[in-house]
């Protein structure tokens, strides 16, 4: 069961202190994430001046510091189109020099099928990413589906509830039309707790970190994104045990939350949803 850590996004140290952005913070982030569990680090290059970018130089500097952290790990950027519209999105990366395994492609953005064509084409992995009902229609319609490395069901609805039935609806749109393909769902703020209780049960991968959370289900500040990839893995060990194993060494939950109180956790989230 694929587990992802999404390191920064666009959230500022306003929001969270620990907020890595520069290529060595994002190495160190990087680093620790895969050591609690993740498999896959999704990331959003800065430039010197602290903008999110996908100007070719910060991309590669950034790409060349994660991957000395953390080899043979693959690493997925953002390619938002709150980062750069489209059509300079498209020019933009098309100057990428140093290539990441995968990108995020959210499929209700402009441009998005050109962006993918270009991309698949000098051999990156696509994640199709649906954030809303729609989404998920209009990337069936795209016929980008056979092409596609996964898909990234992550509803943006700040409520536990809406969350949850998003996701769901999205996924029997997938279901309907056949899609086969690998699921990672993940939701938003405390909502992200709820989406990954239920995409566990259902069998499909998640994500942790601080782009979609800064907070334990509790309510808590995590520290770091560490604790938050620590927490969905013991999360994914306690539904999925035999096919998960993590070593001894990262068994403890440093938010508080003891291994043996991982059932308790996952019942009060999915508790809190069904009330």
């Amino acid at each position: 069961m694929l587990l992802q850590a999404c390191l920064n996004g666009s959230r500022t140290r306003e929001e969270h202190p620990a907020i890595p952005r520069t290529p060595a913070e994002l190495a160190a982030e990087g680093r620790e994430a895969v050591a609690a569990g993740a498999q896959v680090l999704h990331l959003h290059p800065y430039d010197d001046a602290g903008t999110e970018t996908f100007a070719a130089g910060p991309c590669a500097t950034t790409l060349r510091a994660v991957r000395a952290a953390c080899p043979r790990v693959p690493i997925s950027l953002s390619t938002s189109e709150a980062i750069e519209p489209h059509p300079q999105r498209l020019q933009t990366i098309s100057h990428w020099t140093e290539l990441p395994e995968l990108v995020t492609a959210n499929q209700g953005e402009e441009g998005i099928v050109e962006l993918c064509d270009l991309l698949i084409a000098r051999g990156v992995g696509i994640e199709a990413g649906l954030l809303h009902l729609d989404d998920a229609h209009r990337f069936i319609d795209s016929g980008l589906a056979d092409r596609c490395v996964r898909v990234l069901i992550e509803p943006l609805d700040a409520e536990p509830g809406p969350a949850v039935a998003h996701a769901e609806a999205m996924e029997k749109v997938l279901a309907d039309a056949d899609v086969s393909l690998e699921q990672v769902h993940h939701g938003d703020g405390i909502a992200t707790w709820h989406v990954m209780a239920r995409a566990l049960r259902r069998g499909h991968g998640t994500r942790a970190g601080l782009e979609d959370t800064t907070r334990f289900p509790d309510g808590q500040l995590a520290p770091d994104n560490a604790t938050l990839v620590r927490l969905a893995t013991e999360m994914i060990r306690h539904v999925h045990p035999p096919k998960f194993v993590v070593e001894p060494h990262d068994l403890g939950i440093r938010s508080g939350v003891e291994v043996d109180d991982i059932g308790a956790l996952i019942e009060r989230i999915e508790d809190d949803f069904h009330h």
